[in-house]
């Protein structure tokens, strides 16, 4: 009965998820409705609920975790500070000459930004308001502006610092530790965010090259959709006062990151360290561009508690989903699945690869993070994977949900700032060759995992 339950408790949960019911609530309702049920019938003890407080305990004095508000702290006080503005100015200049070199100059700032924020919907509707108006302007086809916007967006959620790493190097960590365990080893080796946000740096480059390539493929074959800039209009603003431009643009951003991801690659500081030295950047840059004004900094504040108010109720009803799920032997019965397919542990995360590109397409990353990454990680990582390789494929896989239809947030928020002329379908056959690449990508790193372990491996020594 208790192996039915546990079944029963994942579709409900799935099933209110699509409902639309609030994430944290459904995650704790649902545990807290079948632990009375299976209470009632015999099947489960309801000690595993009293251990809630413990785990509670835990998650509010994590260390890691305190680096969540201080990078979505970082990231909105960027965006308040117009950086993202005059990166996406002078990029389209410097890249004007080139066919489709608004579209390239798009993926480059999403790369800056995604390094320097990590904020998906900031970015997106940042660039949203400033380059689709320019680019539809200069005859850009609605369809590949909308998409090189969208992608470029969504960088944020492999390249580090990124919100997404963190969350799933604390999940992934405590399912290798669980893993290990139950294999018998009682000393493993700690998997670490800064573990992560190096592995995640090699596949992320890559991705962005792989974007600008296809932008430049496609703006040889089909010119008028991605025309460039007219020359006359280009020498026009040549000189020495342009080069200043560019540097004043590209200098701060740069001087950012190097602060906080180098800080973390030579192992001056941990994530959560450096996550402090890039708020403090981050109010220096506004106060030098005259935006660390009592209005910015309250909104700013505001949005970095909601942001991550939402993440820890959501952890929170994470855990008590897990203690209830386990309580009714749940991990035991994923295992025994995983252990039971054909293929081992090849065909297990193939399957968990397409499940996860699946739920894409109707849950966010949070979702996913938290509930399908505790029951799943643990039955993966009992076999010899490397717990950094397979973090960095579902990093990957992740990255689509905020693309996907019909629930992808880089599709919402672009909708919500696009002007008229740019329908839904555009903005839909827009993403699609993206999504495309974003697959290739995965194919790419599960065929060379050393592109996320050979650096890591290299600064850390394994």
């Amino acid at each position: 009965m208790a192996e039915t339950l546990d079944v029963l408790m994942l579709a409900a949960l799935c099933g209110f998820l699509l409902l639309g019911f609030p994430v944290a609530f459904t995650l704790s309702g649902v545990a807290l409705a079948f632990a009375l049920i299976g209470s009632s019938m015999g099947v489960f003890e309801m000690a595993f609920v009293a251990a809630l407080p413990n785990r509670i305990y835990g998650i509010m004095t994590n260390d890691l975790l305190i680096a969540v508000p201080l990078f979505v702290f970082m990231g909105v006080m960027l965006e308040r500070s117009k950086l993202a503005e005059e990166l996406l100015d002078t990029m389209g200049l410097v890249m004007g000459r080139v066919r489709g070199g608004l579209g390239i100059s798009v993926t480059l700032v999403g790369a800056l930004l995604a390094a320097s924020t990590g904020i998906v919907g900031a970015t997106v509707v940042t660039m949203g308001l400033l380059s689709l108006p320019t680019m539809l302007k200069r005859g850009y086809d609605p369809a590949i502006a909308s998409g090189s916007i969208c992608a470029a967006g969504t960088l944020g959620q492999i390249i580090p610092p990124s919100i997404v790493l963190i969350l799933l190097g604390d999940q992934i960590s405590a399912a290798y530790q669980q893993a290990q365990l139950a294999a018998g080893n009682f000393a493993p080796e700690p998997v670490s965010v800064a573990d992560l946000f190096v592995g995640a740096l090699l596949p992320g480059l890559a991705l962005v090259v792989l974007y600008i390539t296809w932008q430049i493929i496609y703006g040889s074959l089909y010119p008028s959709r991605m025309p460039s800039i007219p020359r006359e209009e280009l020498d026009a603003i040549a000189g020495r006062a342009f080069y200043g431009r560019v540097l004043k643009a590209l200098v701060p951003p740069l001087v950012l990151i190097v602060a906080v991801l180098g800080s973390i690659l030579v192992g001056l500081a941990t994530p959560t360290e450096s996550a402090g030295v890039g708020a403090i950047g981050a109010m220096i840059l506004a106060a030098l561009r005259g935006q660390l004004t009592r209005a910015n900094l309250t909104e700013v504040m505001r949005q970095t508690a909601r942001v991550s108010s939402m993440v820890f109720v959501i952890l929170i009803g994470a855990a008590m989903f897990s203690l209830v799920f386990r309580g009714f032997g749940g991990d035991d019965t994923v295992h025994e699945f995983f252990t039971g397919l054909s293929g081992g542990v090849v065909t297990a995360i193939i399957l968990t690869m397409v499940v996860m590109f699946v739920l894409g397409f109707f849950l966010d990353f949070l979702e996913i993070i938290f509930v399908v990454v505790p029951i799943i990680g643990p039955a993966i990582l009992a076999h010899d994977i490397s717990p950094v390789w397979f973090a960095i494929m579902i990093a990957i896989n992740i990255q689509t949900s905020f693309l996907t239809p019909p629930f992808g947030f880089a599709l919402f928020y672009l909708r919500g700032v696009a002007p008229p002329e740019v329908t839904t379908m555009a903005i839909y056959r827009g993403i699609v060759p993206f999504v495309v690449l974003q697959v290739a990508m995965l194919g790419i790193l599960a065929l060379f995992p050393a592109l996320a372990t050979w650096l890591p491996d290299l600064l850390y020594g394994g």
